[in-house]
């Protein structure tokens, strides 16, 4: 699923940062033999993700916490469902309680986000994918999380793909000037993508035989007009504050792709509890 020194990397940082120099509530009330038995329990309907992940938090934290998963990544769930069980010592358990937490209702807020951004589309010919705007290191967790919610990932990093946006046609000089460099210094296995805003910028990118062109904020109108000149030379993907559109409208203009920054970059958390049995 992932690589575990990645995710062992982000969850000790995320333990440290919230543990300090010890939980100081939990240590000064609760004796240190205290066994305790707890429930992941839904307080709204989703898609679950991220219970691997909160599963190897208290790993970390005490290696003798056993975490029974009852819902697997990827799955619905409904409001009060038990999600998944845990037991061992109480310190260690309400240490890493919050980040355990604060990682499953994320991951599962962007999956459940990205399902409905799915949902919306199906039946069309247009997929839904992320984009680059992430939690600054996080963002393996949150594009997981994506394809989780059905979702598919745009390029991870920088190194990825080739994506000319404004600021790189305005620095190389255009459109073509972009292209033409990025065609005699990056490797053939990449794709050419480039941002476009209007028709003359189409034609360009056409001309330059691009390989995707994305359409930038623009209106259905012209996104329909846009998709019509294509005409299936490159791939067509609309960009630009999707989250706040109509997606079935945007899906049948034609575009073969949904980029969505909202997904990861202003989601809502999903509100999962983490409740002990006394």
């Amino acid at each position: 699923m992932f690589n575990m020194l990645l995710i062992d990397d982000i969850i000790k940082k995320a333990l440290t940062e919230d543990i300090g120099t010890g939980d100081i509530t939990t240590l000064s009330t609760i004796p240190p033999t205290k066994e305790i038995k707890g429930r992941f329990i839904a307080k709204e309907n989703g898609v679950l993700c991220g219970i691997d992940v909160a599963k190897r938090v208290f790993e970390i934290v005490d290696c003798t916490i056993m975490m029974n998963t009852i819902i697997e990544d990827g799955a619905s769930f409904y409001k009060g469902d038990v999600i998944a069980e845990v037991s061992g010592n109480a310190q260690s358990i309400l240490s890493g309680e919050r980040v355990a937490l604060n990682f499953l209702q994320r991951m599962s807020g962007i999956a459940t986000r990205t399902n409905q951004a799915v949902a919306a589309v199906k039946g069309t010919n247009s997929v839904i994918t992320d984009t680059r705007k992430t939690t600054p290191g996080l963002r393996v967790l949150e594009k997981y999380a994506v394809k989780m919610g059905s979702g598919t990932n745009h390029r991870y990093n920088l190194s990825d793909g080739i994506l000319i946006k404004d600021n790189h046609i305005a620095a190389a000089g255009g459109i073509t000037a972009a292209v033409t460099a990025a065609r005699k210094n990056a490797p053939h296995t990449l794709k050419i993508e480039v941002e476009v805003e209007n028709f003359e910028m189409i034609n360009e990118a056409l001309a330059c035989q691009a390989d995707i062109i994305m359409l930038d904020n623009m209106s259905i109108e012209n996104m329909t007009k846009a998709v019509k000149m294509i005409n299936g030379a490159a791939l067509v993907e609309a960009s630009g504050n999707m989250g706040d559109r109509d997606l079935l409208i945007v899906a049948k203009t034609g575009v073969n792709i949904i980029s969505i920054g909202a997904l990861t970059h202003s989601v809502k958390a999903l509100d999962i509890s983490l409740k002990f049995s006394y």
